[in-house]
């Protein structure tokens, strides 16, 4: 038994709170007692306390406060679901203390593993998705002072959302990083060159994770390339160094099992969960979704980290072939302070995912 189900029977001081629409600031007592929202007119007979407001209405082009928590406290479970149209268009953003600058910043699709705007059962210790686009996080988000989270909606049409923030107060920090997750797209990555995970980062922490939604712009094997990890002053040749990209999720022999092709698996640490095959018409490329949580050996560093991923596949004299994919990923990492340089988000039209027409919201 691991050491989280044996704590499991230790009680504490520590109080449970839960922050949803129909309890926004997750108030003891104060759950059920809406009178308008969006559930009003279903309970219309039935009155308060029957599912009046189980959801939120974004506007376009706004940003809605999910959270704001007096801490010292954690976060422990975020569930949320929406369209799968408001995948990419939906900016979750987290802000740990005060800080004017968010830790977390990533597309809500991608946060949980879902970067292609199309669903993929998900089943891991950290994130879960489940059928079908309901999102779970159990990355533990600590903070002595004060949490912040926001939706910011990209797009001009309404996001309806249902989410439930789970938080425990009372608690005792010592040591806690906070939790930061970063995104960065390459598309296409230009060539001969890594594409970047994380960089510019300084402090002392531990990276945990790493989501990639990869997109393979020509035939062929395209995972041959190498993740590196530098830290604590490397400079052009880091500590840790991957032997390819499969091997780093896990898998090996191009995720290839023989007569099956490319199989899908998904594990509580990593996993290839997604690939999307081409249909000969809108999707032309095949497109893969992976994840590795870095939960039992975490990469510690003590004053920076740089984190890149190479794209190579093969040409003839098996010789690599240097690729110019289209590449999105998602660093998760805990930080001895509550933001840290990261790359501005790129706009609606450069977070599009390229393929199908949007379902009609329905």
């Amino acid at each position: 038994m691991n050491a989280d189900l044996r704590s499991l029977g230790t009680l504490s001081s520590a109080q449970t709170r839960s922050i949803s629409p129909e309890n926004f600031d997750g108030a003891k007592g104060g759950g059920g007692r809406a009178t308008e929202g969006t559930g009003a007119g279903p309970a219309a007979e039935l009155g308060q306390g029957w599912k009046v407001s189980p959801s939120v209405d974004i506007a376009g082009n706004t940003t809605f406060e999910l959270a704001a928590i007096e801490g010292p406290a954690v976060i422990t479970h975020i569930w949320i679901t929406t369209h799968r149209n408001n995948w990419r268009t939906l900016v979750l953003r987290a802000y740990w203390d005060g800080s004017d600058e968010p830790a977390i910043e990533v597309p809500l699709g991608d946060f949980f593993g879902q970067g292609w705007c199309r669903f993929a059962q998900l089943s891991s210790a950290a994130i879960a998705a489940n059928s079908n686009g309901g999102f779970n996080s159990y990355w533990p988000m600590p903070f002595p002072a004060s949490a912040r989270l926001t939706l910011e909606n990209l797009s001009p049409d309404v996001a309806t959302v249902y989410y439930q923030i789970t938080y425990e107060t009372q608690v005792e920090l010592v040591d806690a990083g906070y939790l930061h997750a970063q995104f960065r797209r390459s598309n296409p990555l230009p060539a001969a060159t890594p594409h970047s995970i994380l960089d510019g980062v300084e402090g002392h922490g531990k990276y945990v994770g790493t989501y990639m939604a990869w997109g393979v712009n020509r035939p062929g094997w395209w995972g041959e390339g190498e993740i590196k990890f530098f830290l604590d002053g490397d400079d052009e040749f880091p500590t840790i160094c991957g032997t390819g990209t499969e091997d780093y999720f896990g898998g090996a022999w191009n995720f290839d099992v023989p007569g099956q092709g490319y199989s899908e698996y998904s594990t509580p640490y990593l996993g290839l969960h997604q690939v999307l095959r081409p249909d000969g018409l809108y999707h032309s490329q095949q497109r893969f979704g992976m994840y590795r949580w870095h939960l039992v050996d975490p990469i510690h560093f003590h004053s920076d980290l740089r984190v890149n991923i190479q794209a190579l596949g093969w040409k003839s004299g098996h010789r690599y072939q240097v690729l110019q994919d289209d590449i999105a990923s998602v660093a998760y990492f805990y930080l001895d302070r509550p933001a840290a340089p990261r790359p501005d988000l790129p706009d609606a039209d450069d977070l599009a995912v390229s393929g199908a027409p949007m379902d009609p919201l329905t």
